[in-house]
Parts: C-alpha cells; structure tokens; sequence
C-alpha cells in the first residue's frame, strides 16, 4: 500500500487534530480534542505552520509533521522548527516518519531555509534514531532554557 505526504489544509482538520491529540497524548497531556482542533485550525487560518500529513491509498491518517518559521540572526537566514513529529503506532515502522522528515526537508529547501532544528525528549531514542539516521547532528554547543510565563 502506498503511503504519501500532503501539505494540510483546513480540509484536513479533523484528520491532522486527532493526530495531534495522539502527539500531546504521548507527551503525557491529558486528551482534549477541542483544545487540539481549535490549535491547529488556528494555525492553518492564519498560515503560522506548514502541516505535511501521512496518508496511504485509503486516506488513512498516519501521521503528521509540523513546521514553524523562525530566523537565525547570527546566520541571517530563514531556519524551520520542526515542533511537532507523530506517527499513529500502527505506522510506525512503515517509513512514515522518515517520509515526514524528508517531507520536511524537501519544503525548507523550497523556501530558501538554512535549515531545520528540532528538539526531543532525552529518552526518546527512537526518534533520535530516526533523526540521527537522516544526518541530524545533535547539538552540543548550546544549552536549551525555558522561561514558563504561565502561571497555574
């Protein structure tokens, strides 16, 4: 069976929230599936990300990447945050994700980008395989710190 990448749009709304639900689910968040499609139709409506969904012959939903713009000043360029990376566990190991990330790859190109950044929770060494295997080179010069500005 063929899976393929599409850029989302807000035809794919249902699709790509559920799977976003799923995403937030693994990073242990509550499910609220409201909470997920009012997100990602908001980023769709106001074109704050590129949305790249996994289907396969049938239209079955299998995953989702999600890209957001930011810049580089000490490079003066246009780089891609890749935020957000799923696959549906009955994907997995199909080539889904690495469909995604070349996905991915192949868009930032298209614009110009330097290049992609993503981040990932220290224990999760599949998708740092996945990474590593595509010649993402983990960073060791910089520390990543967060100002969390909401309080309760």
């Amino acid at each position: 069976m063929a899976i393929y990448a599409q850029r989302a749009d807000a035809s794919h709304l249902e699709q790509v929230a559920r799977l976003f639900d799923a995403y937030r689910g693994f990073y242990e968040q509550p499910s609220n599936l409201p909470q997920s499609r009012a997100f990602i139709a908001e980023r769709i409506a106001q074109d704050e990300s590129a949305i790249f969904l996994a289907v396969d012959d049938e239209a079955e939903a299998l995953g989702f990447v999600q890209l957001y713009p930011t810049f580089s000043s000490i490079d003066a360029h246009r780089t891609w945050l890749l935020s957000d990376l799923f696959t549906t566990p009955a994907a997995r190991g199909r080539g889904v994700g690495t469909l995604l990330m070349n996905t991915a790859r192949a868009f930032a190109l298209s614009t110009g980008a330097k290049g992609l950044v993503l981040e990932t929770a220290t224990d999760n060494v599949g998708a740092q395989r996945l990474y590593e295997s595509l010649g993402y080179v983990r960073d060791t010069g910089y520390y990543t710190y967060c100002l969390d500005l909401k309080q309760g």
